[in-house]
């Protein structure tokens, strides 16, 4: 793809444009906020100087990768051991050569996917560097893929590798899909989940959202339908497009989930304590 990649500054989605973009679809979207000051976009080169790479294990064979200063709100990019060679999963912000470099010397990735655009991130950097046969994406998405190429879209279910499967939730996203690793219980849950946070990182609230900016939350039906999907896998730990959670169970989401269907739904927290 011969266009210049361009991010915003304002959430970090990526677009290839022949000149600067007049917009971004990210932000323009109802589930994004706009910038204040208009916009701003930064080229590879302008974005490069100054940043390092960062990655760390956050659970045996689960590395997160990500970039210092982030770019936009600051994706996590996930890479993932299996039987068939590692998977990665959403994108960081922006991949420095050494993160690059260190994913090559892993052996490349042997599939590449996301949950929805916004955990796309940087993709098209680990597409073009890496080479990897397989980039998936949920079909019903594909109008947010244009800076990659998508090389098998997903329908409601997809095995990457043994125990370690995709599944389409909606919701957050028409093609919204979460990723389940059955072997170290640990659910990719995109923005079907979001964890608030103490000041030590132990999760103290749960939400589901359509819109966190707007607080739009998700209808009875999406709530239904992510319940149905989400309630099947056993987990004990999420990782969003942003980080890593430990102690939060499929228990905690069932019960968030039938919360949020006793009523009127809502997008803001509910206290962990709540749901246990």
């Amino acid at each position: 793809m011969p266009l210049t990649p361009w991010t915003c500054t304002n959430c970090g989605h990526w677009q290839r444009w022949f000149a600067t973009p007049p917009s971004c679809p990210v932000c323009t979207d109802v589930r994004n906020a706009l910038p204040d000051d208009g916009w701003d976009f930064r080229s590879l080169d302008e974005i490069a100087p100054g940043r390092e790479a960062r990655w760390a294990e956050v659970r045996p064979g689960i590395t997160g990768y990500w970039c210092e200063p982030q770019v936009g709100l600051g994706t996590c990019g996930w890479v993932i051991e299996t039987d068939e060679g590692l998977v990665g999963w959403e994108g960081a912000g922006f991949y420095p050569d050494e993160a690059l470099a260190e994913l090559q010397r892993r052996g490349g990735l042997a599939a590449l996917a996301a949950s929805h655009v916004h955990g796309y991130g940087a993709l098209f950097q680990l597409q073009d560097a890496l080479e990897p046969e397989i980039l998936a994406i949920g079909v019903r998405d594909l109008e947010w893929t244009k800076t990659f190429r998508v090389t098998w879209p997903l329908d409601d279910r997809h095995e990457f590798a043994p125990g370690l499967v995709a599944h389409r939730t909606g919701g957050h996203f028409d093609g919204h899909m979460v990723l389940h690793d059955e072997r170290r219980r640990v659910l990719f849950c995109g923005d079907m989940l979001k964890a608030s946070l103490d000041d030590a990182g132990r999760p103290t609230g749960l939400s589901a959202h359509k819109a966190f900016h707007a607080q739009i939350p998700l209808s009875h039906q999406e709530i239904r339908d992510a319940r149905k999907v989400i309630g099947e896998l056993e987990f004990d730990a999420v990782a969003t497009p942003f980080e890593f959670v430990d102690g939060v169970t499929t228990a905690h989401v069932l019960a968030l989930y039938d919360r949020l269907l006793a009523g009127r739904p809502v997008a803001g927290p509910i206290p962990l304590e709540e749901l246990s």
